[in-house]
């Protein structure tokens, strides 16, 4: 089969090196995907990180803030607050107001661009959209910035920057998700794209890191320099990503035995027929695929089609030497089976994509998506006031600086990471989605209490209870915007493969961004007046949340018992 719509840069590599591993594919795919979703993500940290240097200097309980805590004088000297903290026009009385808008502008036009970014993804060449949505998002994000040494106080040019970055932003996590879907089977999902989908706390963790040490040069450099990091990933994606199998001559990703096929055929090489019309097959590499076909056309022009027998010689078949097939005659004829399968994959037209309305009647979007709805409501208001959060508190009596505050709060994505490898694992254990994220909810309830009232006692306290509301807050919320989606995107009951993947994680991504827009507006609002009625919302969200997946958990409870009775 030939090897086909290569990326550039990978098109110049593998006509030097000549890569026929689907294993190699399949680590760059992840690697790849990996490194440009950190990236998104590494540039949507640097407003949460700045929040505490361009808003009000006032805690909400009146408390006046200490002074500045490192912040260099070059901040003090651009500011237009009559003390000298803060950046018009988000250092006011509504300063938290403003800022909550702010972000309520960019995930809005997220959310509802995630819903056109998916329908489009399952149409178009991923790799051409996703490596587009991050140039543009970069170029946006130091937009941004630009505002700090252009000395920009207008709230409308900051609010159309968030909201066009947004658009662009909304690109990628439909484009990731069905990529790496395209490559991956369902039976070790949960733990693959649990590790995979580490990449959100990586990125949020990275672009802690890059905004709170720039904060000493201006809060300019902290937009950017994630800015510059996602356009060049881009640039990267575009030249060296494979979106599907088929890109490198692997065979249509559509049937079911994709992973199965190919994993037989690394196992195996093979050969012509020999005297006796009999197919060896024997030692290990992609080139099996059009060895096959190439003998099963030989085999017909000759006339000696239904007299050429076949064999796949593996540790399990005796005789790896060209065994006659009467003596295997069972194994052979289900290798057979096996070999006209794939033969047949390659004729088959590739399935068209599936309508936005009939994936919204696919078993489980729906519940999944509202669920995702409050999951991403509690996850992005730590993700955006987290560190103002922190600021804005005293932990053991004393106030943190804004460079402090913006690293401690790396450990709530430190524990993410955890949770969604954690939840993944389980899960694929478990074989329930559901129920595995319905424990991480009905955990993560007690731990925000704790941390509410016990976080501020001591550093240590503070330390623990962040790791572990991040575990357990982003353990649900890793799941069902990896596994879960992909499981019902290619649920070979409704499409039967994966051109309904990007549609599907896009109304489930999608509907959870509405939540996640919403969440840090109403926290710009209520943390005005405290923060206790901020961590009652997020509290209420998350039993919500795990009221959602109540149904859908007893259905998998039942299968579970059926199949094993």
């Amino acid at each position: 089969m030939e090897v086909r719509r290569l990326p550039p840069g990978l098109h110049r590599l593998n006509s030097k090196l000549h890569i026929r591993s689907v294993t190699f594919f399949q680590v760059s795919v992840l690697v790849i995907t990996f490194l440009a979703y950190a990236c998104f993500h590494a540039s949507r940290k640097p407003p949460s990180i700045v929040k505490s240097v361009i808003g009000p200097r006032v805690a909400a309980d009146g408390v006046e803030i200490p002074e500045f805590g490192g912040v260099p004088d070059s901040i003090r000297e651009n500011s237009t607050s009559a003390d000298g903290g803060g950046w018009a026009p988000f250092n006011g009385v509504h300063g938290t107001h403003r800022l909550g808008e702010l972000d309520v502008a960019f995930l809005a036009v997220y959310s509802l661009g995630m819903y056109f970014a998916g329908h489009v993804g399952d149409r178009i060449d991923l790799r051409a959209f996703l490596a587009f949505g991050m140039v543009g998002s970069g170029l946006f994000t130091i937009l941004f910035g630009m505002g700090y040494w252009w000395n920009i106080h207008s709230f409308t040019y900051f609010l159309v920057v968030q909201m066009i970055a947004g658009v662009f932003q909304s690109t990628g996590w439909p484009s990731v998700v069905a990529i790496v879907g395209n490559w991956f089977g369902k039976s070790k999902r949960g733990l693959i794209m649990g590790v995979w989908n580490s990449h959100t706390s990586v990125g949020n963790i990275c672009g802690s890191l890059i905004a709170s040490w720039a904060l000493e040069y201006g809060w300019g450099w902290s937009f950017a320099l994630p800015g510059i990091a996602i356009a060049l990933m881009g640039v990267i994606v575009y030249h060296f990503l494979v979106v599907k199998p088929e890109d490198a001559g692997l065979g249509s990703p559509s049937q079911e035995l994709q992973l199965n096929t190919y994993v037989h055929l690394e196992q195996a090489n093979v050969m012509d027929c020999n005297d006796e019309g009999v197919v060896v097959v024997i030692g290990s590499n992609l080139e099996n695929e059009m060895a096959v076909n190439e003998i099963s056309k030989k085999a017909e022009d000759e006339g000696k089609e239904g007299e050429g027998k076949s064999m796949l010689l593996s540790p399990e078949l005796p005789g790896s030497n060209g065994i006659p097939a009467s003596e295997n005659s069972e194994k052979v004829d289900r290798r057979k089976d096996e070999e006209r399968e794939l033969l047949r994959s390659s004729e088959l037209p590739e399935p068209k994509a599936i309508s936005f309305i009939d994936a919204w009647r696919i078993p489980g979007v729906a519940p999944y998506a509202f669920c995702l709805f409050f999951s991403k409501l509690v996850a992005y208001t730590f993700l955006y006031w987290l560190p103002f959060y922190v600021r804005h508190t005293a932990v053991a009596g004393s106030f943190l600086s804004h460079k402090t505050s913006g690293l401690l709060s790396t450990l709530f994505d430190v524990g993410g990471v955890l949770g969604g490898i954690l939840a993944g694992y389980i899960s694929d254990k478990l074989e329930a989605r559901a129920v595995t994220s319905i424990i991480f909810f009905c955990l993560s309830i007690p731990t925000l209490i704790l941390y509410r009232i016990y976080g501020s006692f001591s550093m240590s306290a503070n330390i623990a209870l962040m790791f572990l509301s991040g575990l357990f807050v982003n353990g649900p919320y890793s799941l069902i915007t990896t596994a879960v989606a992909a499981d019902l995107g290619t649920d070979s009951g409704t499409t039967g493969s994966s051109r309904a993947l990007a549609t599907v994680t896009a109304i489930i991504d999608g509907t959870g961004s509405v939540g996640a827009a919403l969440g840090p507006l109403l926290t710009g609002y209520i943390s005005s007046r405290g923060w206790n009625g901020v961590f009652l919302m997020l509290i209420l969200a998350t039993f919500i949340a795990a009221l959602l997946l109540v149904r859908v958990a007893k259905e998998e409870y039942v299968n579970k018992v059926r199949t094993s009775g």
